[in-house]
């Protein structure tokens, strides 16, 4: 992928999108001379410290209960890399790549800013493995999320002392392989950087990272798909009038009807039910912005709440200046914690209505289109079963959507009494969101289905340009067959995005614009 730009390490402002950009290769993340004189100094208020003789935490002390253990001068630099080795407690899966690049990436970005202590040539190891793509193996689980990530932090710095694995030329090799292949040499950790290096909430913001990223898609083909369904039933378009939404001004519902009232802009199929004697549709079609909407906002909520963790100092002590170093708690997980159990919610929503639209199409309530979204049922079932899969998609969501913020177990010998069990949180958002996937591709099955029972009349340009696309995928169903492979191709498009490229291109090439309220704040992370 070609480079677009460059950002400054420790100076730009970081956001979720910046930071994929960079994860992709589309930015190039790079230090200025000012970053690394900041750097420096920093590193050199660490050293004199330790010539002086003065007791701070983490450097010249133990860690956790241990706070109170005095270390000599001269085993500083082995407690360093001890830290690493001790704290490197990981189990399960590891994370993604593309996760672990993340954390590296906010990571150094958080060292950079030069309150930590690292040292430059640190720093510039860390850098080469981002550039150069050797990306530490991550395992998922062992993260209390108080002293930041831990465990997960120290796997992802083992290999800069020779230890662990990374991801290099599409195989996981030990360290020492990658040391043969590069010529590079273990680094030597000084006093405060083993503890810099783990100490901080990478892990979790990473997670955030791809909540923002994955959630915000996923609301954008709920109210394209929902708009599809309400098309095929037959729904009002009075609840998405402007007037009603300016009397309840919540900004996720006005966005969210917005957009709907964009994308039946000149549709036939509204102008031939419009003065038919239904007084009002379901909840599920209704309240498409009230329930889209308030995922919207929590989705908004942890945005804003992610972005200033990405540009923060979670490490712990902080160096300020030379005279203030501050042993405090930047790196407690809970502001994120809590954002990604709400976010968590948000997604399962957004899940769970899109159920209930599903089994609503399979009713045959709405005129012209037949029960279970087929003609010649009995020897047939039709679509029946697939709703099966949403409900078990859906309800699976709901038991993952206990709040792990709401949890704490005391660990470090009650040192750490309270945690926020926040990597938790951003593992289950993001296993809740791969359902909610899922379940908008059974959607957008179910709702092209109806949609079709509507012809020969047209929608507005964008759907009918979807319903025509999807048609070259997934072909109208007269008879069952083995629905998995219309889901699975459903589950791609998706996960591809290729309904919302399709969307971008046609309003683009239409010159339509969208009539939605507050679009910059909700497009844009």
């Amino acid at each position: 992928m070609a480079i677009d730009r460059t950002f400054l390490f420790g100076e730009d402002h970081l956001t979720a999108s910046i930071a994929l950009g960079m994860a992709h290769g589309a930015i190039k993340g790079i230090f200025s001379d000012k970053c690394l004189k900041n750097v420096n100094a920093s590193y050199q208020r660490v050293q004199r410290i330790v010539e002086k003789g003065d007791t701070v935490y983490g450097i010249n002390t133990g860690f956790g209960p241990l706070c109170n253990t005095k270390i000599s001068k001269e085993d500083t630099k082995i407690l360093q890399s001890n830290i690493l080795q001790s704290h490197s407690v990981g189990v399960g899966h590891p994370i993604s790549a593309e996760l672990a690049k993340i954390m590296l990436i906010l990571k150094i970005h958080a060292l950079a800013k030069g309150y930590s202590g690292i040292a430059e040539t640190t720093l510039q190891r860390m850098l080469w493995h981002l550039d150069n793509d050797a990306i530490p193996v991550v395992p998922s689980q062992g993260s209390v999320g108080a002293s930041g990530d831990l465990a997960p932090l120290s796997h992802l710095f083992l290999p800069l002392i020779g230890l662990g694995k990374v991801e290099y030329h599409g195989k996981t090799i030990p360290t020492q392989e990658l040391f043969k292949q590069t010529g590079l040499k273990p680094l030597e950790l000084g006093p405060k950087e083993g503890l810099a290096l783990i100490n901080g909430t990478q892990f979790i913001a990473a997670h955030g990272v791809m909540v923002v990223h994955k959630l915000q898609y996923c609301l954008r083909h709920a109210d394209i798909i929902g708009a599809m369904m309400l098309e095929g039933l037959q729904g009002s378009m009075k609840p998405f009038f402007e007037e009603l939404h300016e009397l309840r001004p919540f900004k996720g519902n006005q966005h969210v009807a917005g957009r709907i009232r964009t994308l039946l802009q000149g549709s036939e199929i509204l102008e031939d039910h419009i003065d038919c004697e239904r007084v009002q549709d379901p909840y599920s079609l209704r309240c498409m912005p009230q329930v889209h909407g308030a995922s919207r906002n929590a989705w908004l909520h942890l945005k804003e709440l992610l972005e200033i963790e990405l540009n923060s100092v979670t490490d712990n002590p902080v160096i300020i200046n030379d005279e203030l170093t501050i042993s405090g708690g930047n790196f407690h997980g809970q502001p994120l914690a809590m954002a990604l159990d709400y976010a968590a919610l948000a997604a399962s929503e957004i899940g769970n209505i899109s159920d209930r639209r599903i089994y609503l199409a399979l009713e045959g309530n709405s005129p012209g289109v037949p029960k279970l979204l087929m003609n010649d049922t009995g020897i047939n079932s039709g679509y029946m079963i697939l709703q099966y899969t949403s409900a078990a998609l859906a309800s699976e969501n709901k038991s993952l959507c206990f709040p792990a913020s709401a949890d704490s177990i005391p660990t470090s010998l009650g040192q750490e009494d309270h945690v926020s069990m926040g990597s938790i949180s951003g593992r289950k958002a993001l296993n809740i969101i791969e359902n909610v996937e899922k379940i908008l591709a059974i959607e957008l099955l179910t709702s092209a289905q109806a949609f079709e029972y509507r012809k020969p009349l047209k929608s507005g340009i964008v759907l009918d340009e979807i319903h025509t696309f999807l048609r070259t995928k997934v072909a109208f169903a007269e008879n069952d067959r083995v629905f998995a492979d219309d889901i699975e191709k459903g589950i791609e498009i998706i996960q591809n995005r290729e309904i919302i490229d399709l969307v971008d291109r046609v309003m683009d090439e239409k010159q339509l614009k969208w009539n939605t309220p507050h679009l910059e704040e909700f497009e844009t992370y």
